[in-house]
């Protein structure tokens, strides 16, 4: 599986690096500057990019702008960010064309390599993987939510997490019809379609949250 890495702290970039190539990943190419990072992405066309949110020159959101365009170039070319804190303004805005293939991890993350490796991976097979810290910002700012039950917050909480109906069944100790059947209680809620695709389910879920 062929990755970009973009990050200016040489440490942490070297240390994505070495993770993923101990994982099978092949990194074709790391670049630590915003500008390169659209042009690298548009040329090595990888099977998922690692990008921090802020690259110099400004440590805005150059990293989050190139993954954006890239996206518009390479439709769902897979996007995983990185950032130091809690932005919900950046998690919506890299989900802001509805498609999948996206996260968006907290770089504390990084030191469970098992959780890390694990969002690449789902990210390149077009999954979306929000960081929990994330969602609960989210969910604490939703009004709405209030016509949901706690146990029907904490199944859109893993939900939005992109966590799969068995995965939230085994977390919350329930079966997977229990799941199942608040999932259709929490579309029919909010107003959103009922779907069979996580992606799309997870994708609607952040957007109604964050409007």
């Amino acid at each position: 599986m062929r990755v970009v890495i973009a990050e200016d702290h040489a440490l942490l970039r070297d240390g994505l690096t070495r993770i993923l190539a101990a994982f099978d990943f092949d990194v074709v190419a790391v670049v630590d500057r915003g500008p390169d990072v659209l042009p690298t992405l548009l040329e090595c066309k990888p099977d998922v990019a690692v990008l921090d949110v802020r690259l110099p020159p400004t440590f805005t959101d150059e990293g989050l702008q190139a993954a954006i365009a890239a996206r518009r170039q390479v439709p769902g070319l897979p996007i995983l960010v990185l950032s130091q804190h809690v932005e919900p303004l950046y998690a919506r805005e890299l989900l802001s064309d509805r498609r999948g293939g996206v996260g968006y991890l907290l770089k504390d993350r990084v030191s469970d390599v098992a959780q890390f490796v694990d969002a690449v991976r789902q990210v390149a097979g077009g999954g979306t993987m929000m960081d929990p810290e994330v969602v609960a910002r989210l969910l604490e700012r939703s009004r709405p939510l209030d016509v949901l039950t706690a146990r029907e917050r904490e199944v859109l909480g893993e939900m939005a997490a992109g966590r799969s109906n068995a995965a939230i069944a085994a977390k919350l100790y329930v079966t997977e019809k229990a799941v199942s059947k608040h999932i259709n209680n929490i579309f029919t809620k909010l107003g959103l379609p009922v779907s069979e695709d996580d992606n799309r389910r997870v994708l609607a879920v952040l957007a109604y949250l964050d409007s």
